[in-house]
């Protein structure tokens, strides 16, 4: 005899997210200066709507991983343009990052596979959270200027450079990939102190901005200034982030931080520190 069991759906599952075992891992092997992964999103076993293309005739099925990933992270960036035309798409990916969870419904952090806490190697900067990222306060930006510079720090000649830019473009002779505006902050192989430099745009209301830092384990972070003010929306603000081996770390795995702006209410603007030595 055979036996159909009405299917019951699992819900309330903990601990929630996590993530997978075939999920991508950091380090960024071609400019480690950059963090990937970016960010995490739905991507297990996720029901999925096919076109009526009839190989396969199928009007849905059922996909996993990055498949599925890429997808919801495209739909959450599709609706962040229409709320917000103007947005740069480095601007929308600053929102996406700075506003992800890392804390899962159990209220712990994030774990992966091995039932350990999940690091920006695995989860990037956490959970995408599309009602945050609708309202990030603060994003880092990025000008076209920026990416032909991080087109220089590659390697690429004027000839290949002028492909992107329209017309010549003399690359900047002290620039230093550290500094590229991206929403995470890694240095690889730490020898000494680094000073690296970002820029924040205030796309929120008016507001005063305090730092708050996690430091990476061996690791002094100062940053200066540490308090930013934003008179008014589209104000750009800098700041310097120094870091230094505090001596008590001699292995040169990469050790994880925390950077965080906040307004004391609404607004924690998040980005992953990630740092091995020399």
């Amino acid at each position: 005899m055979g036996y159909i069991t009405h299917p019951e759906a699992a819900i309330h599952m903990k601990p929630a997210p996590k993530v997978a075992q075939f999920s991508s891992r950091g380090p960024n092997s071609i400019t480690p200066e950059i963090l990937k992964p970016d960010i995490t999103a739905p991507g297990v076993n996720i029901i999925a709507a096919y076109s009526e293309d009839p190989k396969p005739v199928l009007p849905y099925n059922i996909d996993s991983g990055t498949s599925m990933a890429c997808p919801h992270v495209a739909g959450v960036v599709g609706l962040l343009k229409r709320v917000h035309p103007d947005w740069s798409p480095s601007a929308i990916k600053s929102a996406i990052m700075t506003t992800a969870n890392i804390i899962d419904n159990s209220g712990n952090p994030m774990i992966d596979e091995t039932k350990h806490e999940a690091s920006p190697f695995s989860r990037g900067a956490g959970v995408i959270d599309p009602n945050r990222a609708m309202d990030p306060g603060l994003v880092y930006d990025l000008t076209v200027n920026d990416y032909l510079d991080f087109l220089c720090t590659r390697g690429y000649n004027k000839t290949i450079i002028q492909k992107f830019s329209g017309q010549p473009y003399e690359c900047p002779k002290n620039y230093n990939i550290l500094d590229f505006n991206y929403p995470s902050i890694t240095v690889p192989k730490l020898n000494g102190t680094v000073t690296v430099t970002r820029r924040l745009t205030n796309v929120g209301l008016p507001g005063t901005y305090t730092v708050g830092v996690k430091s990476p384990a061996g690791i002094s972070v100062d940053v200066k200034p540490n308090i930013l003010a934003f008179g008014k929306n589209g104000e750009v603000q800098k700041f310097e982030l120094t870091m230094k081996a505090d001596g008590t770390r001699v292995g040169r795995d990469y050790v994880f931080g925390e950077l965080t702006w906040s307004n004391g209410n609404h607004y924690h603007v998040k980005s992953p520190i990630v740092v091995s030595m020399a």
